[in-house]
């Protein structure tokens, strides 16, 4: 177990570092599935890394053509004048499995 846990935080961490942030998208206030996330990555369930990192997790997903994000965080304060969040700010559908992936996210803006 501990390889695996291992072996999924350098998976993260390889992504976050390769991966560009997108800006834009739709207004934050259109997110109606729970807290807007801060991702350190964004990418297709069909990219090759999501694909293995959701295959070692055991997530099975019916449409790999979503997005998925990777590492993220729930944003519950937006101050005046900051996003609070300095990777990728979205909306996603299914944020519970701790944070480590949340499935289905919309960039947003904040």
């Amino acid at each position: 177990m501990q390889f695996k846990f291992a072996f999924v935080t350098a998976a993260l961490a390889t992504l976050a570092v390769a991966t560009p942030t997108p800006r834009g998208g739709e207004p934050a206030s259109s997110c109606t599935t729970g807290p807007i996330q801060c991702c350190q990555s964004v990418q297709s369930a069909s990219s090759s890394p999501v694909s293995i990192l959701l295959g070692l997790l055991g997530i099975v997903l019916q449409d790999l053509n979503v997005d998925v994000g990777l590492t993220c965080s729930p944003i519950t304060v937006i101050g005046v004048g900051s996003s609070g969040c300095s990777a990728q700010a979205v909306c996603c559908q299914d944020n519970s499995h701790g944070g480590l992936i949340s499935i289905g996210c919309v960039p947003v803006q904040l």
